[in-house]
């Protein structure tokens, strides 16, 4: 029997968590999978249009991989093979309403919005990672409900697995890794962490961002001496970060892209069986239940926060509860073969009604 063939195309990087889920499940299931890709830079249409007549063009499917909203347009020159699009998250979301690098009314807004929009209507299927995230999509380009299909970000296991360690110091430890961009609320940790200075509890923050500065000002103004504010580290190293923690973090921001997205950082924690406190979110709640498999907390809000990691560190019954029923979860819906099955399933019914 053939294999299954899938090219994934653009200018995406293969090592990124979301890529190499969905292109290892794939391969799990017994799909080939193939790579067009090139990086970003000067002419890289012409270098990525060149790639792709020099590979075998031998495919079933080709998905174009995040980040992918200026691929699809040349992708959808070179085939009319069925195509997917696993746009991931939106350039305008991100940029504008989040990050706010520009004003909602500018013309790099506009055109965000515009490639946002066209790059969903070029593709025949459209992948997001909640429905949260798809309604947004939905509702912001007037587009078809039946041109998305929502999967999971799951984790890469192979990074991710856990292990029993604990820091030098027997400090009760917190751990947040990520960007510093807005939906991550590093604010909000760095407030609460103010809150519980004197628990005896240690606060890790693992990264670097837009927000960055001003979050270490505050740190600084508030005069804190429970953080550790931590450079990032390899991406295969966070495993050893995190199986120090007591409990990891996830998102706490206020923008609106904070309750479209369930962050890498809680599927990392829930496949090493680490209890997690994040956002009470729409997104959040179509995967967890809290109290079940997470801690859920009130967005942007510190004291609410520091009152869950005291219940939390109190509570080593319920640490345990939360912690094994989330690495239940994550083993019996979220790994990689499971969510390549699930991609797949997608993909071949795509070809029936192409």
């Amino acid at each position: 029997m053939n294999k299954s063939k899938i090219l994934f195309f653009g200018f995406f990087n293969p090592d990124y968590a979301r890529n190499r889920v969905l292109m290892k499940g794939l391969e799990r299931n017994g799909v080939k999978v193939s790579q067009c890709r090139v990086r970003n830079g000067r002419f890289r249409m012409v270098r990525l249009f060149c790639q792709y007549w020099m590979i075998k063009k031998d495919f079933d499917w080709l998905l174009v991989a995040f980040p992918g909203q200026e691929a699809i347009f040349l992708a959808r020159m070179l085939t009319r093979r069925p195509i997917i699009f696993d746009a991931f998250t939106s350039h305008y979301g991100g940029y504008i309403l989040d990050r706010r690098y520009f004003r909602p009314n500018s013309g790099r807004a506009k055109y965000y919005r515009w490639l946002d929009k066209w790059s969903c209507r070029l593709a025949d299927l459209v992948l997001l990672d909640t429905q949260a995230h798809i309604d947004f999509f939905i509702r912001e380009y007037d587009l078809p409900a039946e041109k998305f299909r929502r999967i999971f970000i799951g984790a890469d296991t192979d990074v991710f697995q856990p292990s029993v360690s604990r820091p030098a110091n027997g400090k009760f430890l917190v751990h947040f890794h990520g960007s510093y961009v807005p939906l991550q609320g590093v604010e909000h940790i760095i407030r609460a962490a103010k809150l519980l200075e004197q628990e005896d509890i240690q606060f890790n923050l693992i990264g670097r961002g837009q927000t960055y500065p001003a979050d270490c000002q505050l740190a600084q103004t508030l005069a804190i001496s429970n953080i550790n504010f931590i450079d990032n580290v390899a991406y295969e190293k966070l495993a050893d970060y995190m199986n120090q923690a007591d409990i990891c973090l996830g998102i706490f921001g206020a923008s609106p892209k904070t309750a479209l997205v369930i962050p890498n950082k809680v599927y990392e924690a829930l496949v090493m069986a680490k209890p997690v406190i994040t956002a009470d979110t729409p997104a959040a709640r179509e995967l967890l239940i809290d109290r079940e498999n997470v801690l859920f907390c009130r967005q942007a809000d510190a004291e609410d926060l520091a009152n869950k990691i005291i219940e939390l560190k109190n509570d080593p019954i319920l640490r345990q509860t939360i912690a094994a029923a989330g690495g239940w979860l994550f083993k019996n819906r979220l790994g990689e073969t499971t969510l390549g099955s699930e991609l797949l399933v997608i993909a071949n019914q795509l070809t029936e009604k192409s």
